[in-house]
């Protein structure tokens, strides 16, 4: 009996040292004494050398108690310390020696130890990635400005009927169109874009330059309607579902170059594509949706693929699909966060075409496909880039989670987020050198660079105008004799110069508006 217990006091002190003491089990051991000399009484520990150690033995330790009890034969004594230990339920017939003993047995030999195992929700959450701004990235954001600005006011006429509005209305829709300056004042710095005709009654109607251009996006769209068609076709593809909301779509058309009249002049085009479910209505925010009527592995290809294809087809052995990581220069990332970075580079890559409905949400592959899904929407873009509150209204039919804005700061070799006017703007690394300029080009960008040579052109003569106000004013400074002309010029160019100077640096306009 007493060497019985000594096995079982030898036991349970192991148990004690892998997994802290329990008192139940300390309790019927109070008798013995731990290595150090230090009574081992109800609740105490044995010092922080046995917390240190049983912390450091981790999740294999679970292991450990199997073997024990099948290698000791152990007392009713000892088998009820165990069993208190391990949770286990044992009859009081089962507490004889020898039946106790072969019980303890058979009741750990069915204990599958469960190995905690850090889900990747956990192991990311943890690793904090610090924002870093670019400012090149920056830059090619704010460059657009004034293009923001303008597309919004020269809409705001062409969705007007007859493509005419009164100017007294158009003058008072500046806080909707975030215009930081009056409208008057806009247009005179950009006479290329609307025509105001004479008083009394002034109207708003698109200019000689502006309808060449219209002209021109025509001719435009109907050459790349195949391209749009299959990006379309793309964006409706990577749902779970197999189709889109009309109204999501229309929200997000202009990010990826498809026109603002696509119901009419690119879906009935290709029926073997597309099937419109549903009233759209006549602004396109009824309750329809675009679905997919037959699928193309053709188009089931994502960017990466393409790539890795393309290398294939010039090497001659075709590389693993993956990203391409680009830190920006200083960039510096942890050790722990470079190792996950590693170990997640390389697993396999997951198509964001594929059926993603079995991977767990906190899996790292899930991580992968996600990021996936976000490196091909933005690849699709005219200008690899779009605002996260636009990506955001596809998260439900795109499997993407709650908290996937947070996958761009993770990942700052993929991804660049731009704060530039208040909102949050993902960015495409990949796409951009380390000056901020485009070098993944689009078919699309075409259009956007016609548009902004007319509003140079404007501002051009509105600068030439400018200059020679300013020559008159000091061609009338040198006559001392046409002081009342000069204070009339000097007036007038003060105001010029006045409105010049309120728009300032400030770019807090730039907020998105559909």
């Amino acid at each position: 009996m007493k060497e019985s217990s000594g096995k079982a006091h030898r036991l349970v002190s192991g148990l004690s040292l892998l997994y802290g003491p329990h008192s139940s089990v300390i309790a019927d051991t109070s008798h013995g004494r731990s290595r150090g000399g230090r009574r081992l009484g109800t609740g105490e520990w044995s010092g922080r050398r046995t917390r240190t150690a049983w912390r450091r033995r981790g999740v294999a330790a679970c292991l450990r108690p199997i073997r024990l009890c099948r290698s000791h034969s152990l007392s009713g004594f000892a088998v009820i310390s165990l069993s208190r230990f391990l949770h286990l339920r044992l009859p009081r017939r089962m507490l004889l020696p020898a039946v106790a003993a072969a019980a303890a047995a058979r009741a750990a030999s069915r204990l599958v130890p469960v190995p905690v195992r850090l889900s990747a929700a956990r192991c990311i959450s943890s690793l904090k990635v610090p924002w870093k701004r670019d400012p090149a990235l920056d830059a090619a954001i704010a460059r657009d400005r004034r293009f923001r600005q303008a597309s919004r006011l020269v809409r705001e006429v062409l969705l007007s009927p007859g493509r005419r509005l009164l100017f007294r209305y158009l003058t008072k829709r500046r806080e909707r169109l975030k215009l930081p300056v009056r409208v008057p004042t806009f247009l005179r710095r950009y006479p290329t874009l609307l025509a105001v005709s004479a008083p009394p009654e002034p109207v708003a109607s698109p200019s000689p330059h502006l309808l060449a251009f219209l002209d021109f996006a025509s001719r435009l769209y109907e050459l790349h309607a195949p391209l749009l068609a299959s990006r379309l076709a793309k964006l409706i593809m990577i749902s779970s579902t197999r189709a889109l909301p009309v109204t999501k779509i229309a929200a997000a058309k202009r990010d990826f170059g498809i026109p603002d009249d696509f119901l009419v002049s690119l879906v009935p085009r290709y029926p073997g594509l597309f099937r419109l479910v549903g009233d759209p209505g006549p602004d396109a925010s009824g309750n329809a949706f675009l679905e997919l009527v037959a699928w193309d592995d053709r188009l089931a290809k994502s960017v990466i693929e393409v790539q890795a294809d393309k290398e294939a087809d010039v090497v001659g052995i075709r590389p693993r699909p993956n990203f391409t990581v680009k830190l920006p220069k200083g960039f510096y990332l942890k050790k722990k966060m470079r190792e996950w970075v590693r170990d997640w580079l390389e697993l396999p890559y997951i198509s964001p075409y594929a059926d993603a409905s079995g991977l767990h949400p906190a899996s790292p592959e899930a991580e992968k496909r996600t990021i996936g899904v976000l490196h091909e929407v933005l690849s699709l873009t005219v200008q690899r880039r779009m605002v996260v509150p636009i990506i955001g209204k596809f998260c439900a039919e795109y499997r993407l989670p709650n908290e996937f804005a947070n996958a761009f700061t993770r990942h700052p070799g993929i991804f660049y987020v731009s704060l530039k006017g208040g909102i949050k703007t993902a960015v495409l690394r990949e796409a951009y050198d380390q000056n901020g300029v485009l070098v993944d080009r689009d078919p699309m960008l075409e259009l956007k660079e016609r548009f902004v040579a007319i509003m140079e052109e404007g501002h051009k003569q509105y600068l030439e105008d400018l200059n020679r106000k300013r020559e008159a004013l000091q061609k009338y400074r040198e006559d001392a004799g046409c002081k009342d002309a000069k204070a009339e010029i000097e007036d007038q160019l003060e105001e010029e110069w006045h409105s010049e100077d309120s728009e300032g640096d400030d770019d807090t306009d730039d907020a998105y508006v559909q």
